[in-house]
């Protein structure tokens, strides 16, 4: 339904956009074949899309003990939590490219302890949700939990960190009304040929 708000707030034109936001814009949409809608969105507030998209380049893009699919799983088990449909419909389409895997976003979104995942990644998913709705519980325990798994400070400090930024995106995306692009529902349901 592409005729419906994507926002309750004013969603700028490209063409007026400040030059480094409306070319970073322009760069997605080259590289995806459309505008993920959480772009326009949060162009309503330049300086605030600049910070958002900084820090969540440094949480996604990075190299470390986690890989980005992981990453990915993350985002889509703490948004359903948080019922971020954006989030878990957007996030989810990356999980699926990904990890290559048509189903692994479904079944995280829904219930990430009885997905097709390693014990490794439930640890960190239950790390995670914790952070997420019960942060001021999280206690050296949880921190050994995660060592048992193999996980060093710096991927616990990342798996936090991620968990907190989109608790954060999720509710923006709640309060704006954000809606899915419809492009999002279909990519990376094909199982890759092999």
């Amino acid at each position: 339904m592409a005729n419906l708000p994507i926002s309750r707030f004013p969603v700028p034109e490209i063409a007026d956009l400040p030059a480094d936001i409306a070319e970073r814009i322009l760069a997605v949409q080259e590289k995806s074949g459309f505008v993920p809608n959480v772009f326009l969105v949060l162009a309503h507030r330049p300086d605030e899309f600049r910070a958002f998209f900084a820090y969540h380049d440094a949480l996604m893009d990075k190299a470390g003990g986690i890989t980005k699919a992981e990453r990915e799983m993350i985002v889509v088990a703490t948004s359903n939590a948080n019922q971020c449909q954006y989030c878990v419909v957007a996030h989810g389409a990356i999980l699926r490219i990904r990890a290559k895997d048509p189903l692994v976003a479904d079944q995280i979104a829904i219930n990430y302890r009885k997905a097709d995942i390693t014990p490794r990644q439930k640890a960190m998913l239950d790390f995670a949700m914790k952070v997420s709705a019960r942060a001021h519980e999280v206690d050296d325990a949880d921190m050994e939990t995660l060592k048992s798994h193999g996980f060093t400070d710096e991927d616990a400090w990342d798996i936090a960190a991620i968990a907190a930024f989109f608790g954060m995106s999720n509710r923006m995306a709640n309060v704006t009304n954000m809606r899915p692009n419809d492009e999002f529902y279909t990519l990376g349901r094909e199982a890759p040929s092999s």
